[in-house]
């Protein structure tokens, strides 16, 4: 039944000015009666925070009696701005009546009635997930066009002052990751770009290194026209992306070394050396301008497109880090460590909603650089990019057992993982960590008279986890890229009680973790306490050990609670960088999921080197 021309209902619009002032004193921006789909009239104002709206009849619809015991009803209310992706107006359609005053309650209960409507669209949390965003919508309706579309300006041109939300983004979408499902993924949220007015250009890739060869190839200018870059897949599509971007562009030193480790690169310069007595001093002599350039093609073991030799391209800069450009990613890969780490979740719509919103979190980046892949093979530096995790051993050899079965899918890693598992093989390794930690470990190193190092024995030892959430304290304390330069990024590398530690033997695996890897069968991930942007890598070093003793740590690290950590046989120290040789037989690195051979390498981490399109996980 139509209600047309009838005042009382969604009738005489009230908007300011004369609007009435809200409980807190502040006037809003606009209030009118409307009618709210499956609920019925309703009084919806606008605040500067976002809407809110309440039951013309609330006193008697609001509250329901159920054996003689009151229940108020616990129907949204509000929704606020910062949660608003989309409004549309809907034009002539049908609002379904549920909720009425008594005057008209008779007439048009449970009917529909057909008026112009807008809807809002947002999102509500997952009540047993709260990471878990999930998509929700109100459909305001009036019997004035007018109306209604003063609602849709009102809100759009509110939406379009809230800060950092993008308007352009680069899409890559791996087809094949995963279950093969990438492009299924992206129909599904490509509609919430859509409604956002999000412009999106989509590559979906033909063949393994197109991401990278195209973001190594990309203009400044054309990159400059984006607000970032957005991978449909797995951790290593989002690490072939995270490199082409980086290789060209990143002006950094390479990682410190000790002064023993010798690389023989041609004007290597190392930016800390040792003194006798093991402490780590900055070389003030030298300046960036003396250190290789990451950005030099040969350095970086890639060859670049012309267009970035253009000159016109070169008078205009892109600088790294970035605080404009960020990176999304929306799940679709085998593990997905770095959108659980950064969401708190698994989901591609959860992912999506972080991106359309603008959400922003910073996240470090470890710098991988190889002197050579084998022992007798000539020095040539060749350097690559982890967001999550670098691993040897154990972790290097399930990644390249894992290539012989593509045709499996995802459960190829848990085949070749219990194949190399039974296999229980050991490599000789000598690693050298930078300790910066030492009055907080209680950690001592001393040479002894021979003129090596002894081994740092760490007790194992339960401490309190600091679990990095949403505003963690520890990552928010950031360091002004802007005024301080690319030092700014490795604070922890000038530290004056800074000291090598060497750690030589056998390992079943060496691995450098970056945040803490969260996955579905890690629940906490290789290290809790590890952080999104704290400037420290995770060195977990596995010494060799029975059989049994293995699996207890293994199975430690599937368990919520667990204390993978808490074996004598296992070592892990907070760096902020670390050298490895490998004295014997070789494995391969597992970087981010992408194969890495290196004899010898040299790594450290650059502290919220780039910006994610996300908040750090709920819980």
């Amino acid at each position: 039944m139509e209600r047309e021309g009838n005042d009382s209902l969604a009738g005489d619009d009230e908007s300011l000015p004369g609007a009435p002032a809200s409980s807190n004193g502040v006037a809003p921006i606009l209030s009118s009666t409307l009618l709210l789909d499956h609920v019925g009239e309703v009084t919806l104002t606008f605040h500067s925070d976002g809407l809110s709206w309440k039951l013309e009849d609330s006193l008697e619809n609001d509250v329901s009696t159920c054996l003689g015991i009151k229940c108020v009803s616990k129907v949204a209310t509000e929704i606020k701005l910062s949660d608003i992706y989309a409004v549309e107006l809907s034009h002539h359609g049908l609002i379904h009546i549920s909720n009425l005053p008594r005057a008209t309650e008779h007439l048009l209960f449970g009917q529909d009635i057909k008026m112009y409507r807008f809807i809002v669209h947002c999102f509500i949390r997952n009540k047993n997930q709260p990471s878990k965003w999930i998509l929700a919508e109100y459909t305001f309706g009036h019997k004035n066009l007018e109306t209604c579309q003063m609602w849709v300006n009102q809100l759009n041109t509110s939406l379009k002052l809230e800060v950092g939300r993008p308007r352009k983004l680069l899409v890559f979408v791996h087809p094949r990751s995963g279950k093969s499902n990438g492009c299924r993924t992206w129909e599904t949220v490509a509609p919430i770009f859509s409604r956002a007015k999000v412009q999106t250009k989509v590559i979906v890739t033909e063949r393994a290194g197109q991401a990278f060869d195209t973001m190594l190839s990309i203009t400044n200018m054309e990159l400059n026209s984006y607000d970032g870059v957005v991978a449909v897949g797995g951790d290593g599509f989002f690490n072939e992306i995270l490199n082409g971007f980086l290789s060209p562009r990143l002006k950094a030193p390479y990682p410190p070394t000790p002064s023993d480790f010798v690389h023989l690169a041609k004007d290597s310069g190392d930016s800390l050396v040792f003194d006798k007595d093991e402490i780590v001093e900055e070389a003030s002599s030298q300046s960036e301008d003396q250190f290789p350039l990451i950005s030099n093609p040969k350095q970086s073991g890639c060859t670049m497109s012309n267009s970035i030799g253009d000159s016109e391209d070169k008078a205009l800069e892109f600088p790294v880090p970035n605080e404009r450009f960020r990176f999304g990613i929306i799940p679709a890969g085998s593990t997905d460590a770095i959108v659980i780490c950064t969401t708190g979740t698994r989901d591609p719509v959860t992912s999506a909603l972080h991106i359309v919103l603008g959400k922003r979190v910073d996240l470090d980046i470890a710098q991988v650089v190889r002197w050579k892949t084998t022992p007798g093979s000539e020095v040539e530096p060749n350097v690559r990019y982890a967001a999550s995790f670098s691993g040897y051993g154990f972790y290097g050899d399930v990644i390249s057992e894992s290539e012989k079965y593509r045709w499996m899918g995802p459960k190829r890693y848990d085949y070749a993982g219990t194949m190399v598992f039974l296999k229980h093989r050991s490599y000789e390794a000598e690693i050298a960590y930078l300790d910066v930690e030492s009055d907080e470990t209680k950690l001592t190193t001393k040479r002894n008279r021979q003129g090596s190092l002894l081994r740092a024995v760490r007790t194992p030892q339960i401490s309190e986890r600091s679990i990095c959430r949403i505003n963690c304290k520890v990552c928010s304390e950031k360091p002004n890229h802007a005024s301080s330069g690319t030092r700014s990024l490795t604070p922890h590398l000038h530290s004056e009680e800074g000291r090598w530690v060497r750690s030589k033997g056998r390992f079943l695996s060496v691995g450098a973790a970056v945040i803490s890897c969260r996955n579905e069968k890690a629940p906490d991930g290789l290290v809790a306490d590890a952080h999104l942007s704290d400037g420290f890598l995770h060195l977990i070093l596995i010494r060799d050990c029975p059989h049994p003793s293995y699996l207890w740590h293994l199975t430690q690290l599937t368990r919520r609670g667990g204390s993978p950590l808490n074996f004598k046989f296992v070592e892990h120290h907070k760096t902020p960088a670390f050298t490895f040789t490998s004295l014997g037989s070789q494995s391969v690195w597992n970087l981010d999921g992408e194969i890495f051979q290196a004899h010898q390498l040299s790594a450290q981490v650059f502290r919220g080197l780039i910006c994610l399109f996300a908040t750090g996980p709920e819980v």
